[in-house]
C-alpha cells in the first residue's frame, strides 16, 4: 500500500473517532439534570401603572413582586393592604417599589393636602396660555410671580411691573389627564395654576391678583438665586436710553425733560519731549513724556 493512503486512512479514522467522541460528550451533557439555583427573596408591593401625585391608591394601582433579600427597599412594604386609601405625594412610575417617603399618612387623605409641605400654603392663580409660558408650567417647576399695577401713590400714576415672589414651586397645573402628558415634556393648557407658598407670600400673590394682572416666569431648576429686582415703570420702558421725563403732578403730564448728561471731558494730551543724542557719527532721540 502506498504512503499517500495511509496517511489517508489514518487521518479519515482519527477524524471519525473525534466526531464520535464529541457526540458521545454532547449526549452525556444534554442527560445531566438542570439544577436550579433558588436566590432568597422577599415580597414587594410595587406599581401595577403609573401614578400621579393626589392619588387615593386602591388594590388596582398595587401588584406584589418578588425581591431579592439581599437588596432589600428601604421604606418597603409587603402587603397590599397596607397601603389601600393612602395618598401619593410624589410620581410613581410602573413597577417602582412603593415606599413610606412618597405616600402620606393614612389621616391625611388624598389629593392636594397632604401635597403642601409643612409651613406652606398652597394658592391658585388664573393664568392663560401666555401667562402660563406656553403651557410648560407643570408640577415640579419654580416661577417667578409678577405684578401688572397702576401706581396711584406715583406722581404719574403709571403701570408698573415688578416680580412680588420668586422661586415658587408649581404643585398643581391642568387636569389629571393633562398632568399626565406633561411627564413627557409635553406643554398643557390649563386655566389655574397652584403654587407653594409661605404665608406670607400667599398674602402678597391675593393681593397681586386682585389689584393688577399676574404673570408667571418660568425658572431654570438649578437657578436657586432670589430674584431682586427694583420693577419697571412705563416711562422708564419708553424712554429706552434717552432724557428723564419731568412729570407735572398737577397736571399729571409729561411738562419736559431733562437734558442728557454731558460727556466727560476728553483728557488734557501731555507734552512730549524729543532729545536728540549725537555721539561720534551715531545720532540717537529719546522720547520723553
Amino acid at each position: 500500500m502506498k504512503k499517500q493512503y495511509r496517511t489517508l486512512i489514518v487521518m479519515s479514522v482519527a477524524v471519525g473517532l473525534a466526531a464520535l467522541a464529541s457526540f458521545a460528550m454532547y449526549r452525556v451533557v444534554q442527560g445531566m439534570p438542570v439544577r436550579e439555583v433558588e436566590v432568597a427573596n422577599m415580597q414587594v408591593v410595587v406599581a401595577a401603572e403609573p401614578i400621579v401625585m393626589g392619588t387615593r391608591l386602591t388594590t388596582k394601582h398595587l401588584r406584589v413582586v418578588a425581591w431579592p433579600s439581599r437588596n432589600p427597599v428601604p421604606g418597603s412594604f409587603s402587603d397590599p393592604k397596607e397601603l389601600v386609601d393612602r395618598g401619593v405625594i410624589t410620581p410613581i412610575n410602573e413597577n417602582e417599589p412603593i415606599t413610606a417617603s412618597r405616600l402620606a399618612s393614612l389621616e391625611a387623605g388624598a389629593g392636594l393636602p397632604p401635597v403642601i409641605p409643612e409651613g406652606m400654603r398652597a394658592i391658585s392663580v388664573r393664568v392663560n396660555d401666555v401667562i402660563g409660558v406656553a403651557g410648560f408650567v407643570v408640577p415640579g417647576t419654580r416661577v417667578d410671580v409678577l405684578v401688572t399695577v397702576r401706581d396711584e401713590n406715583g406722581s404719574s400714576g403709571e403701570p408698573m411691573t415688578r416680580t412680588v415672589v420668586s422661586k415658587v414651586e408649581v404643585l398643581t397645573a391642568g387636569t389629571k389627564y393633562d398632568q399626565e402628558r406633561s411627564k413627557d415634556g409635553e406643554p398643557i393648557s390649563t386655566s389655574v395654576v397652584t403654587l407653594a407658598v409661605l404665608p406670607e407670600d400667599a398674602e402678597r400673590i391675593a393681593l397681586a391678583s386682585n389689584e393688577g394682572k399676574i404673570t408667571l416666569a418660568l425658572r431654570n431648576p438649578l437657578d436657586v438665586e432670589a430674584t431682586n429686582t427694583r420693577g419697571v415703570r412705563l416711562a422708564a420702558l419708553m424712554r429706552g436710553s434717552g432724557p428723564e421725563p419731568i412729570v407735572d403732578p398737577a397736571r399729571n403730564r409729561v411738562v419736559a425733560r431733562r437734558p442728557p448728561p454731558p460727556p466727560p471731558p476728553a483728557p488734557t494730551p501731555q507734552p512730549v519731549y524729543t532729545v536728540e543724542t549725537i555721539r561720534a557719527a551715531k545720532r540717537t532721540a529719546e522720547v520723553i513724556k
